[in-house]
Protein backbone atom coordinates (compact mmCIF):
# COMPACT_ATOMS: atom_id res chain seq x y z
CA UNK A 1 0.00 0.00 0.00
CA UNK A 2 1.05 3.23 -0.79
CA UNK A 3 0.72 6.99 1.07
CA UNK A 4 0.68 9.75 -1.27
CA UNK A 5 1.26 13.31 -0.57
CA UNK A 6 0.63 15.98 -2.76
CA UNK A 7 2.66 19.81 -2.03
CA UNK A 8 1.56 22.82 -3.57
CA UNK A 9 1.30 21.00 -6.83
CA UNK A 10 1.36 23.59 -10.04
CA UNK A 11 0.89 22.97 -13.60
CA UNK A 12 0.75 25.48 -16.37
CA UNK A 13 0.84 24.91 -20.06
CA UNK A 14 2.58 27.46 -22.39
CA UNK A 15 0.82 28.37 -25.35
CA UNK A 16 2.56 28.14 -28.31
CA UNK A 17 2.14 31.74 -29.27
CA UNK A 18 2.16 34.79 -27.49
CA UNK A 19 -0.92 36.02 -30.06
CA UNK A 20 -3.41 35.87 -27.11
CA UNK A 21 -0.99 38.12 -24.46
CA UNK A 22 -0.70 40.18 -27.64
CA UNK A 23 -4.63 40.82 -28.24
CA UNK A 24 -6.15 40.38 -25.35
CA UNK A 25 -3.92 41.27 -22.83
CA UNK A 26 -4.06 38.11 -21.09
CA UNK A 27 -1.12 35.52 -20.34
CA UNK A 28 0.21 33.05 -22.48
CA UNK A 29 0.07 30.09 -20.35
CA UNK A 30 -2.82 27.72 -19.03
CA UNK A 31 -2.96 27.66 -15.19
CA UNK A 32 -4.69 24.11 -14.90
CA UNK A 33 -3.58 23.20 -11.66
CA UNK A 34 -2.18 25.76 -8.94
CA UNK A 35 -1.13 25.32 -5.68
CA UNK A 36 -2.96 21.85 -5.01
CA UNK A 37 -2.18 19.98 -1.83
CA UNK A 38 -3.65 16.62 -0.61
CA UNK A 39 -2.58 13.82 1.50
CA UNK A 40 -3.84 10.28 0.79
CA UNK A 41 -3.84 7.60 2.88
CA UNK A 42 -2.75 4.08 2.56
CA UNK A 43 -6.05 1.96 1.17
CA UNK A 44 -7.92 4.91 1.26
CA UNK A 45 -9.98 6.04 -1.89
CA UNK A 46 -10.28 9.86 -2.67
CA UNK A 47 -12.52 11.07 -5.08
CA UNK A 48 -11.69 14.78 -7.23
CA UNK A 49 -15.21 16.36 -8.57
CA UNK A 50 -15.32 19.29 -10.57
CA UNK A 51 -16.68 20.87 -13.73
CA UNK A 52 -14.32 19.92 -17.08
CA UNK A 53 -11.27 21.73 -17.32
CA UNK A 54 -11.05 21.96 -13.89
CA UNK A 55 -7.50 20.30 -13.55
CA UNK A 56 -8.71 17.00 -12.48
CA UNK A 57 -7.52 14.80 -15.09
CA UNK A 58 -3.99 16.88 -15.53
CA UNK A 59 -3.85 16.23 -11.38
CA UNK A 60 -3.82 12.50 -11.67
CA UNK A 61 -1.54 12.46 -15.22
CA UNK A 62 0.82 14.40 -12.92
CA UNK A 63 0.64 11.38 -10.20
CA UNK A 64 1.39 9.11 -12.59
CA UNK A 65 4.35 11.28 -13.71
CA UNK A 66 2.57 11.52 -17.52
CA UNK A 67 3.00 15.37 -17.09
CA UNK A 68 5.68 17.16 -15.35
CA UNK A 69 4.29 19.52 -12.82
CA UNK A 70 5.54 23.56 -13.22
CA UNK A 71 5.88 23.55 -9.25
CA UNK A 72 5.55 21.42 -6.18
CA UNK A 73 5.92 18.09 -5.16
CA UNK A 74 4.57 14.69 -5.29
CA UNK A 75 5.79 11.93 -2.65
CA UNK A 76 4.52 8.62 -2.90
CA UNK A 77 5.88 6.97 0.28
CA UNK A 78 8.45 9.65 0.80
CA UNK A 79 10.31 9.70 -2.06
CA UNK A 80 9.47 12.58 -4.77
CA UNK A 81 8.21 10.60 -8.28
CA UNK A 82 9.85 14.11 -10.35
CA UNK A 83 13.45 12.52 -9.27
CA UNK A 84 13.07 8.60 -9.87
CA UNK A 85 15.93 7.76 -11.19
CA UNK A 86 16.04 5.11 -14.26
CA UNK A 87 16.62 1.91 -12.47
CA UNK A 88 13.94 2.67 -10.23
CA UNK A 89 11.22 3.41 -12.81
CA UNK A 90 9.87 -0.26 -13.41
CA UNK A 91 9.11 -0.41 -9.69
CA UNK A 92 7.29 3.10 -10.09
CA UNK A 93 5.46 1.70 -12.87
CA UNK A 94 4.47 -1.55 -11.13
CA UNK A 95 2.86 0.24 -8.05
CA UNK A 96 1.39 3.00 -9.66
CA UNK A 97 -1.30 2.20 -12.47
CA UNK A 98 -4.09 4.28 -14.21
CA UNK A 99 -7.45 3.43 -15.79
CA UNK A 100 -8.00 5.82 -18.75
CA UNK A 101 -11.61 7.45 -18.78
CA UNK A 102 -12.47 6.23 -22.66
CA UNK A 103 -12.49 2.54 -23.10
CA UNK A 104 -12.71 2.43 -26.47
CA UNK A 105 -9.72 4.45 -27.15
CA UNK A 106 -7.33 3.32 -24.33
CA UNK A 107 -7.09 -0.52 -26.22
CA UNK A 108 -4.91 -0.60 -29.09
CA UNK A 109 -7.38 -2.36 -31.54
CA UNK A 110 -5.11 -4.60 -32.95
CA UNK A 111 -4.12 -6.30 -29.68
CA UNK A 112 -5.75 -9.25 -28.58
CA UNK A 113 -7.25 -9.31 -24.72
CA UNK A 114 -4.60 -11.59 -23.96
CA UNK A 115 -1.85 -9.13 -25.16
CA UNK A 116 -3.45 -6.20 -23.26
CA UNK A 117 -3.12 -7.84 -20.87
CA UNK A 118 0.25 -9.29 -20.76
CA UNK A 119 1.59 -6.31 -22.08
CA UNK A 120 2.61 -5.24 -18.65
CA UNK A 121 4.00 -8.28 -17.73
CA UNK A 122 6.30 -8.27 -20.14
CA UNK A 123 7.25 -4.71 -19.60
CA UNK A 124 8.37 -4.76 -16.20
CA UNK A 125 9.58 -8.36 -16.40
CA UNK A 126 7.54 -9.42 -13.76
CA UNK A 127 7.14 -13.03 -14.98
CA UNK A 128 8.91 -15.59 -17.50
CA UNK A 129 6.82 -18.05 -18.97
CA UNK A 130 3.87 -17.84 -21.71
CA UNK A 131 2.12 -20.42 -19.65
CA UNK A 132 2.76 -18.67 -16.33
CA UNK A 133 1.93 -15.26 -17.74
CA UNK A 134 -1.37 -16.96 -19.36
CA UNK A 135 -2.41 -18.59 -15.90
CA UNK A 136 -2.05 -14.60 -14.03
CA UNK A 137 -4.19 -12.97 -17.47
CA UNK A 138 -7.03 -15.86 -16.88
CA UNK A 139 -6.85 -15.18 -12.73
CA UNK A 140 -6.69 -11.64 -13.30
CA UNK A 141 -9.76 -11.55 -15.74
CA UNK A 142 -11.81 -14.23 -12.95
CA UNK A 143 -11.44 -11.32 -10.69
CA UNK A 144 -12.50 -8.04 -13.37
CA UNK A 145 -15.72 -10.54 -13.18
CA UNK A 146 -15.27 -11.43 -16.83
CA UNK A 147 -15.58 -15.17 -17.57
CA UNK A 148 -15.38 -18.10 -18.95
CA UNK A 149 -11.70 -16.07 -19.14
CA UNK A 150 -10.76 -18.37 -21.64
CA UNK A 151 -13.68 -16.96 -23.79
CA UNK A 152 -12.10 -13.49 -24.15
CA UNK A 153 -8.17 -14.00 -23.98
CA UNK A 154 -8.39 -14.15 -28.31
CA UNK A 155 -10.76 -11.57 -28.49
CA UNK A 156 -10.23 -7.99 -30.27
CA UNK A 157 -11.91 -4.91 -28.38
CA UNK A 158 -14.48 -4.48 -31.72
CA UNK A 159 -15.65 -7.44 -30.49
CA UNK A 160 -16.27 -6.49 -26.72
CA UNK A 161 -18.88 -4.47 -24.93
CA UNK A 162 -18.04 -1.02 -23.64
CA UNK A 163 -18.24 -2.61 -19.68
CA UNK A 164 -16.62 -5.44 -20.91
CA UNK A 165 -13.71 -3.37 -22.64
CA UNK A 166 -14.01 -1.10 -19.62
CA UNK A 167 -12.67 -4.20 -17.52
CA UNK A 168 -10.15 -5.01 -19.69
CA UNK A 169 -8.53 -1.87 -18.62
CA UNK A 170 -9.13 -2.79 -14.88
CA UNK A 171 -7.59 -5.90 -15.69
CA UNK A 172 -4.65 -4.26 -17.56
CA UNK A 173 -4.27 -2.05 -14.37
CA UNK A 174 -4.80 -4.76 -11.98
CA UNK A 175 -2.54 -7.25 -13.52
CA UNK A 176 0.93 -5.97 -12.11
CA UNK A 177 -0.65 -5.26 -8.60
CA UNK A 178 -0.41 -2.12 -7.73
CA UNK A 179 -0.43 -0.65 -4.53
CA UNK A 180 -2.62 2.58 -6.06
CA UNK A 181 -5.00 4.05 -9.02
CA UNK A 182 -5.59 6.65 -10.96
CA UNK A 183 -9.05 6.03 -12.17
CA UNK A 184 -9.88 8.86 -14.23
CA UNK A 185 -13.81 8.71 -15.06
CA UNK A 186 -13.37 5.18 -15.33
CA UNK A 187 -17.20 4.96 -16.01
CA UNK A 188 -18.63 8.19 -17.22
CA UNK A 189 -18.90 6.23 -21.12
CA UNK A 190 -20.49 3.65 -19.71
CA UNK A 191 -24.60 3.08 -19.90
CA UNK A 192 -25.96 3.16 -16.30
CA UNK A 193 -26.74 -0.51 -15.94
CA UNK A 194 -23.26 -0.91 -16.37
CA UNK A 195 -21.64 1.56 -13.85
CA UNK A 196 -22.65 -0.40 -10.92
CA UNK A 197 -20.34 -3.45 -11.73
CA UNK A 198 -17.60 -1.19 -12.54
CA UNK A 199 -17.56 0.81 -8.92
CA UNK A 200 -18.52 -2.01 -6.93
CA UNK A 201 -14.92 -3.82 -8.34
CA UNK A 202 -13.39 -1.12 -7.71
CA UNK A 203 -14.76 -1.26 -4.05
CA UNK A 204 -13.51 -4.80 -4.13
CA UNK A 205 -10.02 -4.34 -5.09
CA UNK A 206 -9.63 -1.77 -2.31
CA UNK A 207 -10.97 -3.71 0.35
CA UNK A 208 -9.48 -7.51 -0.43
CA UNK A 209 -6.12 -5.64 -1.60
CA UNK A 210 -6.23 -2.59 0.07
CA UNK A 211 -5.37 -0.41 -3.51
CA UNK A 212 -5.50 3.04 -2.67
CA UNK A 213 -7.13 5.08 -5.64
CA UNK A 214 -7.51 8.22 -6.78
CA UNK A 215 -11.03 8.44 -8.13
CA UNK A 216 -11.91 11.33 -10.95
CA UNK A 217 -15.29 12.34 -11.81
CA UNK A 218 -17.82 14.98 -12.05
CA UNK A 219 -20.33 12.62 -10.60
CA UNK A 220 -21.08 13.65 -6.80
CA UNK A 221 -23.62 10.91 -6.27
CA UNK A 222 -20.37 8.62 -7.79
CA UNK A 223 -18.12 9.65 -5.21
CA UNK A 224 -20.18 9.79 -2.78
CA UNK A 225 -21.16 5.95 -3.31
CA UNK A 226 -17.27 5.14 -3.65
CA UNK A 227 -14.89 7.37 -1.72
CA UNK A 228 -13.69 8.20 1.61
CA UNK A 229 -13.41 11.90 1.30
CA UNK A 230 -14.15 14.08 -1.95
CA UNK A 231 -11.66 17.04 -2.55
CA UNK A 232 -13.80 19.74 -4.68
CA UNK A 233 -11.46 21.52 -7.27
CA UNK A 234 -12.82 24.47 -9.39
CA UNK A 235 -10.20 26.05 -11.77
CA UNK A 236 -7.01 24.59 -10.82
CA UNK A 237 -7.70 24.38 -7.13
CA UNK A 238 -9.32 22.78 -4.38
CA UNK A 239 -12.02 24.24 -2.64
CA UNK A 240 -13.58 21.97 -0.26
CA UNK A 241 -12.11 18.63 1.36
CA UNK A 242 -14.57 17.00 3.10
CA UNK A 243 -15.57 13.28 4.23
CA UNK A 244 -18.18 11.78 1.35
CA UNK A 245 -20.70 10.61 4.15
CA UNK A 246 -20.42 14.13 5.41
CA UNK A 247 -20.88 16.17 1.90
CA UNK A 248 -24.57 16.07 1.67
CA UNK A 249 -25.71 17.91 4.85
CA UNK A 250 -22.35 19.50 5.99
CA UNK A 251 -20.71 20.97 2.89
CA UNK A 252 -19.77 24.67 3.27
CA UNK A 253 -17.97 26.05 -0.19
CA UNK A 254 -20.91 27.87 -2.23
CA UNK A 255 -19.14 25.65 -5.13
CA UNK A 256 -19.45 22.64 -3.57
CA UNK A 257 -23.36 23.02 -2.77
CA UNK A 258 -23.83 24.28 -6.31
CA UNK A 259 -22.72 20.70 -7.78
CA UNK A 260 -24.26 19.19 -4.99
CA UNK A 261 -28.19 21.29 -6.62
CA UNK A 262 -27.00 19.98 -9.84
CA UNK A 263 -27.29 16.42 -9.01
CA UNK A 264 -31.07 15.72 -8.83
CA UNK A 265 -30.79 12.19 -7.02
CA UNK A 266 -28.68 13.84 -4.02
CA UNK A 267 -30.43 17.42 -4.20
CA UNK A 268 -33.39 17.72 -1.55
CA UNK A 269 -36.07 20.59 -2.91
CA UNK A 270 -36.16 21.39 1.26
CA UNK A 271 -32.70 22.85 1.10
CA UNK A 272 -32.79 26.46 -0.50
CA UNK A 273 -30.90 26.75 -3.77
CA UNK A 274 -27.82 29.07 -4.34
CA UNK A 275 -28.06 31.33 -7.35
CA UNK A 276 -24.95 31.12 -9.13
CA UNK A 277 -23.92 33.71 -11.91
CA UNK A 278 -21.72 33.87 -15.01
CA UNK A 279 -19.63 30.72 -16.05
CA UNK A 280 -15.69 29.69 -15.47
CA UNK A 281 -13.64 31.95 -15.82
CA UNK A 282 -10.96 31.53 -18.79
CA UNK A 283 -7.91 29.63 -17.18
CA UNK A 284 -5.56 31.70 -18.96
CA UNK A 285 -6.29 34.98 -16.46
CA UNK A 286 -8.33 33.54 -13.46
CA UNK A 287 -9.89 35.89 -10.63
CA UNK A 288 -7.24 37.32 -8.21
CA UNK A 289 -7.91 35.82 -4.76
CA UNK A 290 -11.00 33.41 -4.72
CA UNK A 291 -11.85 32.04 -8.27
CA UNK A 292 -15.35 31.26 -7.56
CA UNK A 293 -15.85 34.96 -6.38
CA UNK A 294 -17.01 36.40 -9.38
CA UNK A 295 -19.80 33.48 -9.38
CA UNK A 296 -20.72 33.68 -5.71
CA UNK A 297 -23.69 35.42 -4.03
CA UNK A 298 -22.33 35.53 -1.02
CA UNK A 299 -18.90 37.23 -2.39
CA UNK A 300 -17.21 40.78 -0.70
CA UNK A 301 -14.42 42.77 -1.56
CA UNK A 302 -12.29 40.81 0.66
CA UNK A 303 -13.27 37.83 -1.63
CA UNK A 304 -11.95 39.44 -4.23
CA UNK A 305 -8.40 40.75 -2.65
CA UNK A 306 -7.25 37.76 -0.09
CA UNK A 307 -6.19 34.40 -1.65
CA UNK A 308 -8.37 31.72 -0.19
CA UNK A 309 -6.55 28.53 1.10
CA UNK A 310 -7.72 25.50 2.74
CA UNK A 311 -8.62 25.93 6.47
CA UNK A 312 -9.67 23.16 9.22
CA UNK A 313 -13.58 24.00 9.57
CA UNK A 314 -12.90 21.90 12.98
CA UNK A 315 -9.15 22.23 14.10
CA UNK A 316 -9.65 19.63 17.11
CA UNK A 317 -11.47 17.03 14.06
CA UNK A 318 -9.03 17.81 11.53
CA UNK A 319 -11.76 16.24 8.82
CA UNK A 320 -13.05 18.61 7.01
CA UNK A 321 -11.25 21.83 5.23
CA UNK A 322 -12.47 24.52 3.37
CA UNK A 323 -11.24 27.91 1.10
CA UNK A 324 -13.98 30.22 1.98
CA UNK A 325 -13.31 32.74 4.99
CA UNK A 326 -16.98 33.76 4.87
CA UNK A 327 -18.54 30.51 4.96
CA UNK A 328 -16.13 29.61 8.46
CA UNK A 329 -17.10 33.16 10.07
CA UNK A 330 -20.55 33.61 9.33
CA UNK A 331 -22.19 30.14 9.01
CA UNK A 332 -23.92 30.65 5.75
CA UNK A 333 -24.88 27.14 5.15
Amino acid sequence: MSKVKIEDLTKNYVLSTNFIKEITGRRNFVNAVSEVSLNIAQGEILGVVGESGCGKTTLGKMLINLEKPTNGQILIDGNDISKIKRKERLKFHKDVQMIFQDPFDSLNPKMTVFDIISEPIHSLKLIKGRSNIKSKVIEVLEQVDLSPAEYFLNKFPNKLSGGQRQRIAIARAIVVNPNFIIADEPVSMLDVSIRAGILNLLKKLNYEKGVGILFITHDLATARFLCNRIAVMYLGRVVELIKSKRIMKHSLHPYTNLLLESAPDLFSNETEKIIVKGEAANATMPPQGCRFAPRCPFAESKCIEEDQHLTFVDKGKRNHEVACWKTLEENLF
